[in-house]
């Protein structure tokens, strides 16, 4: 006889007890599948969680990191990071900014809302006189005084030596101007610092833009016309196998979808603000992917190129090469181009670049991260960060190989677009979320992960902190946003 057996059979030695003890298991087991559990009980346990989350780890009332630690003490994005720093990079500011910002719109509870324009007054007040982000953000009234920041520009809070170098590498700077625009819409445009610092922002990437369309990782102000002529892509006569320790952050960038990202914000920014000018800045970049494709026999992109179209070096295990991941992601670009714009030039070099990284795949289908020169031949690193064809000494933080699985797919869409034309643009609609058993158990589980102070605390270490850092309960953003997630669209479902 099963427990939930014998506490149904009457009794009457005990009839509270027995009662007592069905409402227990039943309350015990109800949560973990979502039996009983509501849109009102899920919109209470978001409230809980923002709360929490907005007011005992935010930083200046609207910074995140990435993870903190479960007593609150210890905060780290990439690095550490003090009590008055926070990170960009996502998923630290502007991704949880995103995810209160989607949350409300869903659910439109005010607190949501509240708590996003907090995010952007954070984001608002470090972005830099150069027009965006660099980790991290200082938000100390006196360590301020080593960032340029835009509003602090009339303050003589900056000398010219002050730091100044916005950054788009990882997403920093795309993903805080996307959230910032996102909300500037949602809100009417008519928060005026909030549009004065995305207009600025925007307006600052179409200056830094290279003649040629192309974007550098960092900087700081326009570049010189003259150092950076309009070019095609060309094999170097030679390249040094050795690291040069050579300065990057200047470099035509595709590394990390850097110029990707960028094509992202400046399409949104054209249908946000209905501006021909970031329109044109996304085309731009186009004509640069297209002339940013090498010739025979590798027609595929290198993770970056000089002022001569020559692939270069990067970082230590960056070399200059042919990259199986870079390209794969430019093709996914090109074919939305042409999805946008209709025009055949953004098809054009896709057959090629497929048939290249169809013919360059490994034995076991996946595609090296970086192919050598004209040879093709993969390239890997030793962990002392020697340059070979091995693959038997891998560094373990990067990924050496990636999927070449999905060329097939690229090559299938591509052929769907050209006999068929773009899709025809369909007006905007809002989901409809149905409530269902699926979604209420997930919601259930996420829920029921709080604790008492509405935190989503989880096994895991500082991993800034060293070896002797005793902690081993975490609280990370990335779990924040999507658990967030999870009970914003329980507490919306029809």
């Amino acid at each position: 006889m099963s427990l939930l057996e014998h506490a149904s059979r009457p009794s009457r030695r005990h009839p509270t007890l027995v009662t007592v003890l069905v409402l227990v298991i039943l309350c015990v087991t109800a949560p973990l599948h979502g039996a009983g559990f509501t849109q009102t009980d899920a919109a209470a346990a978001l409230k809980r969680a923002v709360e929490f989350f907005s007011t005992k780890v935010a930083v200046a009332g609207g910074g995140y990191g990435y993870r903190i630690s479960d007593d609150l003490t210890k905060r780290e994005g990439e690095n550490r990071t003090t009590p008055t720093q926070f990170w960009v990079q996502p998923p630290a500011t502007p991704a949880v900014g995103t995810a209160y910002l989607e949350a409300y719109r869903l659910t439109g509870e005010d607190y949501l809302l509240i708590a996003a324009r907090a995010t952007a007054e954070a984001l608002i007040r470090c972005q830099l006189e150069s027009g965006g982000w660099q980790n991290p953000s200082e938000t100390d009234p006196q360590a301020r005084h080593g960032h340029r920041y835009r509003v602090d520009a009339s303050a003589e809070s900056g000398s010219k030596k002050s730091k100044n170098r916005s950054t788009l590498d990882d997403n920093k700077t795309q993903s805080c101007l996307l959230f910032l625009m996102r909300l500037d819409a949602e809100t009417g445009f008519r928060d005026a610092p909030l549009h004065a610092a995305v207009i600025f922002g925007l307006d600052s990437l179409v200056k830094v833009q290279y003649p040629n369309g192309a974007w550098p990782q960092q900087f700081e102000g326009p570049p010189d016309a003259s150092q950076f002529p309009v070019k095609t892509a060309s094999y170097p006569d030679s390249w040094s196998r050795e690291f040069p320790k050579a300065k990057y952050e200047l470099f035509y960038t595709f590394n990390d979808n850097t110029i990707a990202d960028v094509v992202a914000l400046m399409l949104e920014a054209g249908d946000t603000y209905d501006s021909e000018q970031y329109r044109a800045s996304a085309a731009k970049a186009g004509d640069f992917i297209l002339a940013a494709q090498m010739p025979e026999p590798q027609p595929a992109w290198a993770q970056q190129y000089d002022s001569s179209m020559h692939p270069v070096w990067a970082r230590k295990f960056e070399p200059p090469s042919i990259s199986g991941s870079e390209s794969q992601n430019l093709i996914k670009l090109l074919l939305e181009f042409y999805r946008r714009t209709a025009d055949k030039k953004y098809l054009e070099p896709i057959p090629r670049a497929v048939a290249y990284l169809t013919r360059s795949r490994l034995p076991d289908g996946q595609l090296a991260r970086f192919y050598e020169l004209q040879t093709n031949k993969p390239l890997y690193f030793t962990k002392d960060y020697v340059l070979t064809y091995d693959d038997s000494d891998l560094p373990t933080h990067y990924g050496f190989k990636v999927g070449g699985g999905g060329l097939d797919n690229f090559l299938a869409e591509y052929e769907k677009l050209l006999k068929d034309g773009p899709p025809k643009k369909k007006p905007a609609k809002n989901e409809t979320i149905r409530f269902n058993d699926k979604l209420a158990k997930e919601a259930a589980e996420v829920a029921g992960a709080l604790d008492e102070r509405g935190a989503w605390v989880e096994d895991g270490r500082m991993e800034t902190y060293g070896d002797d850092d005793p902690t081993r309960r975490v609280i990370e953003s990335k779990t924040f946003i999507k658990n967030v997630r999870t009970l914003a669209r329980c507490a919306a479902a029809k």
